[in-house]
């Protein structure tokens, strides 16, 4: 009998939070993008080349079409060829595999050798906005990853790394261009 009475009164409420929410008109991004979509519709992505002179052949190609897709899912803005309201152009800088850890051998005839190896990544990339010039830059991002030789070559885990590795890069390439964290 109180649910029967009280009906009313929740419906008008519910009617009431849902008028205020539309009349404040509220906006957020699950990606926490700062964009204005009223301003910012484009983006275009020049391919990055490997000026590293290491990695898998593919690995400028791999870059271009990984950063391509992560803008894709997580902005509303439509890829061009060319001109985008934001733009970005680069090179994948350095790539380089050194060891971090040395395994003492047990036999006096058999050298130490690593125990870990790692792969670095630095990617130089130049960011465009032509809405907002001040928010333009050239920067460097790199990030590594680390695989045990004595159990697998590198050959056997290089692609998946390098995945890896640009996977983090381009979440850093995204959030210091358009998240704004």
């Amino acid at each position: 009998m109180i649910l029967r009475n009280n009906l009313p009164m929740w419906r008008t409420f519910v009617c009431l939070v849902a008028l205020l929410l539309a009349a404040c008109k509220v906006e957020y991004s699950f990606t926490g993008t700062t964009l204005d979509y009223n301003v910012t519709q484009t983006f275009s992505v020049e391919n990055f080349f490997n000026d590293s002179g290491g990695g898998p052949a593919n690995m400028g190609q791999l870059f271009t079409e990984n950063l391509k897709d992560y803008f894709q899912r997580n902005t509303q803005l439509e890829l061009i060829r060319g001109n985008g309201d934001l733009q970005f152009s680069g090179a994948i800088s350095r790539y380089t595999i050194t060891p971090q850890a040395t395994v003492s051998s047990q036999s006096p005839t058999q050298p130490d050798r690593a125990g870990q190896m790692r792969i670095t990544i630095a990617v130089e990339v130049e960011f465009v906005n032509l809405a907002d010039e001040s928010a333009n830059m050239k920067r460097t991002f790199n990030f590594f990853q680390d695989y045990d030789p004595r159990n697998t070559s590198l050959l056997q885990v290089e692609t998946e790394l390098v995945e890896v590795i640009f996977e983090n890069i381009i979440q850093d390439v995204f959030t210091s261009t358009v998240a704004n964290w």
